[in-house]
Formats: structure tokens, sequence, C-alpha cells
């Protein structure tokens, strides 16, 4: 598994173990294949995990889950930031900064689309209450923690037991102090597993940590923007088997976001939990429709 990346070195573990990391570079036979934080790989060479030893990275297993992001909605060029995560939690602080709707919408459209559960870690609920701000994402069978410095931890070390998560959130909102929670030798240990060569985590780079209870969190950089240029309508109504079956009957071109842009969507024949999980994720589409990755 890959933990960490810096600079045409790859930090690597074998069988899960954090405590002897291989530095591998790139076979030349991959060529530019991208490889990135939590991918799976072939190793050859040297894989003792001495200081001064290289392996090869020979081969990128097929992802499970990959979670990507574009620098916004018109940039072509994907970025992967974490590949065969679970779970994404994505932390918003509700005061200070306020939280903003429209990047925890469009963070879980790239977790629904790429694969992964989407968890939402409320920090700072000592200066709001949650329940307005959760009430919009009732519908989304969208897992709620509290994740907070006065927060205990246990509710968010059970569900990240035994997995491999990925942490995303804008600055400011604690994401830092929870990984430092979870992982209370996270500086050695980011030091230990994205020792490559001369680098070391930087805000730019993603890191995987081992969880003192069995697991890995993806610590991944501190987001501006928050583009989807790579996914579509479809896309996003697909990651709901309900609504996935209900669109084979809408009409070519359909955005299904209902009339007056399209008054022969297939969601408006929903009702019941079925028709008010189709409205929430019309908000998730008019998010994606919003052109605005900084929301």
């Amino acid at each position: 598994m890959v933990v960490a990346v810096d600079r045409g070195r790859w930090g690597c573990v074998l069988g899960g173990d954090p405590g002897r990391p291989i530095v591998a570079m790139r076979a030349r036979e991959l060529g530019r294949t991208p490889i990135v934080v939590g991918d799976e790989v072939g190793l050859v060479g040297d894989l003792s995990g001495r200081p001064d030893t290289l392996a090869r990275i020979v081969k990128v297993a097929d992802r499970r889950s990959v979670l990507r992001r574009t620098a916004d909605d018109t940039d072509p060029f994907e970025r992967i930031v974490v590949a065969n995560a679970e779970q994404l939690l994505i932390v918003v602080a509700l005061a200070d900064p306020p939280p903003r709707t429209g990047f925890v919408e469009r963070t879980m459209i790239a977790a629904f689309v790429g694969g992964l559960r989407p968890v939402l870690c409320l920090t700072k609920s000592d200066l709001a209450d949650p329940s307005e701000f959760t009430a919009q994402f009732a519908d989304l069978d969208l897992r709620i923690v509290l994740g907070g410095a006065g927060e205990p931890l246990a509710p968010v070390t059970e569900l990240l037991q035994g997995s491999v998560s990925a942490l995303i959130g804008h600055s400011g909102v604690g994401k830092s102090t929870l990984v430092n929670r979870l992982v209370p030798a996270a500086d050695r240990a980011v030091g230990a597993v994205s020792g490559v060569g001369k680098g070391r985590h930087t805000s730019t780079q993603s890191v995987a940590l081992a969880l003192p209870g069995g697991g890995w969190v993806v610590d991944t950089p501190g987001v501006r923007s928050f583009g989807l240029a790579h996914i579509s309508p479809d896309d996003v109504v697909a990651a709901f088997g309900d609504l996935a079956a209900a669109i084979e009957d809408c009409p070519r071109g359909c955005t299904h976001l209902g009339p007056p842009a399209d008054p022969e969507c297939a969601l408006d024949d929903l009702s019941g939990a079925a028709g008010r999980r189709a409205a929430a994720v019309r908000h998730l589409l008019e998010a994606l429709n919003a052109n605005d990755p900084w929301a």
C-alpha cells in the first residue's frame, strides 16, 4: 500500500505494517502511470526498508474506489486525491468558519461517484447547534458524527476502525486537530512514512497514517476549491440504486433537475422515501450545476 508520495518517490508498507516503510521508485515500464496514496502496488528489489535502499513499483492494482477532483468545473485534468479508501470524512466546522453547504454537497458527490461512503464530521459544536445544518442532508442516508476537540473521540474511532478513510476539509475547521487526536504520534508517523529521499509531508501532499487500533486515515491537503468537471448528472444519480433504476425512463439528455428544465424527468414519478431522496439528490445536482468549485 502506498502511504506517501514525494517528488518521484513513493513510501509503501508491506502487509499493512507501518513500522518499516519501503521507499520505491516507479519502474520504467509503467511510464507515467499515476500512483497515489492508497494504491496497492507490486514491488521488486530491496524490500528491507533499511535507510538508503530503493525498491521498484512494477504493478498498480485495479482501484476499488477513487476520490477525484478538478481545479474547477471547466478543468479537464482530474487529480486523484486518494485511491481505495472506503470512507470520506468531510470535516466541517459549525462556526468560525461557518459551514459551506456547497462544499459538503460537492465532496459528497465526489464520494458517491467514486465509490466511497461519505461521512459528515462536525467540529465546534459548542459554538452552534448542528441540527439545522444537518437537516439539509436527512434524506441522503448520510452518517453524521461529532469530531470537535471537546467531543468524545470514541464514535469517530469506532467508525474508522479497520478501514481506510480519507479526511477532507477547508483550512481552519479542525481537521489537523482531529488527525492528531486519532493518531497521537501523527508528527512522528508522518516523518516515518513520508521521509522518502529528502522529502517530507507538506500541505500539498496526502499521507496515510496508521490508526493505533487498526485501519488507516489519509490526511489530505486543505482544499480551496473542489471542481467536478469529470462528473455528469447521470453519475450522481447512479450512486443511488432506487434512483438509478428510475432514470432509465428519462428522455435522452435529461439533467434530472425536474421542471421546468426537465418536464419529463422520471424522478418526478417517485414518492415516499424514494421521492424524498430524489429531492435531496436534486440539491446535489444543483450544486454540480452551479459551477462554483469554491462553494
